[in-house]
């Protein structure tokens, strides 16, 4: 059970901050589909892929005192804000993990908008169609979301460099 807990310690150690609900839930998953040994089980949202896991266990975290969550009043919703704290420091410290090194990719994730990720983690979600196949499912999927040829292009150029 405490592995996978640790393993999202782990993250938010390397991560130091999240901002955001949707962007967390989105970079759990792209660094699971790009090979790093995350386990928790997505479905189709209405925001791309969604793990009920990950939300579950991330409110273990909170109640456990290993992640702070803070909720910021933004006017018309919530913005909520994770970093680990020192409590979660040290469990990291006695629980030995052996992970990948995936402190590039959070890197590169941490400076991109929910809204890109989103459509990251919807195309890597439909990755087993071809390029054209998975585009059109793209604007099938998130019609709402008006992506345009620029936008898809970076994301098909942003997956291939996290992958590298």
């Amino acid at each position: 059970m405490l592995t996978n807990h640790a393993k999202l310690m782990q993250f938010f150690s390397v991560a130091n901050e999240v901002t955001g609900r949707k962007k967390l839930q989105k970079m759990i998953y792209i660094l699971q589909k790009c090979g790093m040994p995350f386990e928790e089980k997505y479905e189709f949202h209405f925001y791309g892929p969604y793990s009920e896991e990950l939300t579950l266990r991330v409110e273990e975290l909170c109640n456990l005192g290993f992640i702070h969550e803070e909720k910021e009043d933004k006017s018309n919703y919530y913005q909520y804000h994770y970093t680990i704290t020192n409590d979660g420091e040290e469990f990291l410290h006695q629980f030995a993990m052996d992970m990948p090194d995936f402190s590039s990719q959070v890197e590169a994730m941490k400076g991109k908008s929910s809204r890109f990720l989103e459509l990251v983690a919807t195309m890597l979600y439909f990755d087993g169609l071809s390029r054209e196949e998975n585009i059109a499912k793209v604007h099938t999927v998130k019609p709402k979301q008006k992506y345009t040829n620029e936008e898809i292009q970076a994301a098909h150029a942003f997956i291939e460099g996290l992958k590298q």
